[in-house]
C-alpha cells in the first residue's frame, strides 16, 4: 500500500525563540505540516506556567498556520527511572509542569525519554518509570482529557531505558494510566539500536516486531532522522535525510507505508537560522513518496 502526499503530516522541530507562537512562522517558512516544540528551556527543571496571553497568541498563530498537529518535547533532565529520590521527585514535578503547559496550549502529546537506570536492576527501573508517569499524571490534577505522553525509543547507549520495543511495552503495561501513554518512534535511534529500517525486508520485519510488542496504532509520532553511524552502533547521532546509514531507501519504506497515514512525522536534523536544511530535508522526504497505485 502506498500513501498520498496529502495523507502525510511532515514537519520539523522548530525554535520558539522570541515566544512560543514564533515556531509557527518558522514551520510555515519551511512548508511543514507537523510541528514539535519545547514549551520551555529543555535543560531547566521547572519552567513557568503558560500565561493567558501566551496561550492566546499561540492559538492565534496555530489557527493561521493550519489544522496541523503540534507536539511538545519534555525536558532532557527528566529521569523517572532514577534511584535518587530527590532527582526522581524533581522529574515527576517537571513532567507534571509540562503536562499543565501543554494542556493550557491545547498541545495533545508530549515526547519523553524514558530515563536511565544507572546500575539499578532493569525490572525495578521499568517499575519506577511507570510509577513516575502515573504520579506525574495524578499531580497534574489527574486530568483525564489532558495530553498523552509518548515514550521515545533510544539508540541503546549507556543504561538508558527504551532501547527495545519490549522495554517500551513493559513500561506501558506496568502503568495504571496506560490510556494516556503512547510511543514516539525515532528512526535514527531504532537503527542504532539494531532495527534494520533500510531494506524492504528488514523494514517489514521491524514492523512485524513493532506490531507484536507495542502495536503500531500506539505509535503516535515519528522522528525522521538519518543516522551518522551504522546499524546497531548504539550511537545517537542524527544525520540529514538520505545521507546516513538508513539512506533514501529506508525513508522510502516509511513514507510509502499507509499505516503511517495521519501520524505526524518530524525531523530533528541540524539547521542554521535560515532553515534551509529543513526545506531540503522535507523536500527529500516528499520526493520519495510514490503516487498511489
Amino acid at each position: 500500500m502506498t500513501t498520498h502526499k496529502s495523507d502525510l503530516y511532515l514537519g520539523a522541530h522548530e525554535s520558539t525563540a522570541g515566544g512560543l507562537e514564533t515556531a509557527f512562522d518558522r514551520i510555515g517558512r519551511v512548508g511543514g505540516t507537523a510541528l514539535q516544540i519545547f514549551t520551555r528551556n529543555q535543560r531547566q527543571w521547572l519552567g513557568a506556567p503558560v500565561s493567558p496571553q501566551e496561550a492566546l497568541a499561540f492559538a492565534d498563530a496555530w489557527k493561521r498556520w493550519g489544522p496541523y498537529p503540534v507536539v511538545s518535547h519534555a525536558s532532557y533532565l527528566i529521569n523517572l527511572a532514577s534511584v535518587d529520590q530527590d532527582l526522581r521527585q524533581r522529574s515527576v514535578e517537571a513532567l507534571a509542569s509540562e503536562i499543565l503547559r501543554c494542556k493550557a496550549l491545547g498541545v495533545p502529546s508530549i515526547v519523553l525519554h524514558p530515563g536511565s537506570r544507572g546500575t539499578a536492576d532493569l525490572d525495578d527501573a521499568l517499575q519506577r518509570t511507570a510509577a513516575g508517569l502515573d504520579q506525574a499524571l495524578d499531580l497534574s490534577e489527574g486530568q483525564q482529557d489532558g495530553p498523552s505522553i509518548l515514550l521515545e525509543n533510544i539508540a541503546g547507549q549507556g543504561s538508558g531505558l527504551g532501547r527495545s520495543f519490549e522495554e517500551l511495552a513493559a513500561i506501558m503495561a506496568l502503568s495504571e494510566r496506560r490510556d494516556r501513554l503512547g510511543v514516539c518512534l525515532d528512526t535514527c535511534h531504532a537503527f542504532a539500536a539494531g532495527y534494520d529500517l533500510k531494506s524492504p525486508q528488514g523494514y517489514a520485519a521491524v514492523m512485524e516486531q513493532l506490531e507484536r510488542t507495542i502495536g503500531i496504532t500506539r505509535v503516535k509520532l515519528l522522528h525522521l532522522n538519518d543516522s551518522k553511524h551504522s546499524l546497531a552502533s548504539g550511537k545517537d547521532r542524527h544525520e540529514h535525510i538520505g545521507q546516513g546509514g538508513i539512506g533514501l531507501e529506508g525513508f522510502a519504506n516509511i513514507v510509502n507505508d499507509a499505516r503511517w497515514q495521519g501520524v505526524p512525522m518530524v525531523i530533528e536534523t541540524h539547521k542554521d537560522k535560515d532553515l534551509a536544511d529543513d526545506v531540503k530535508n522535507l523536500g527529500v522526504l516528499r520526493s520519495l513518496i510514490r503516487s498511489a497505485e
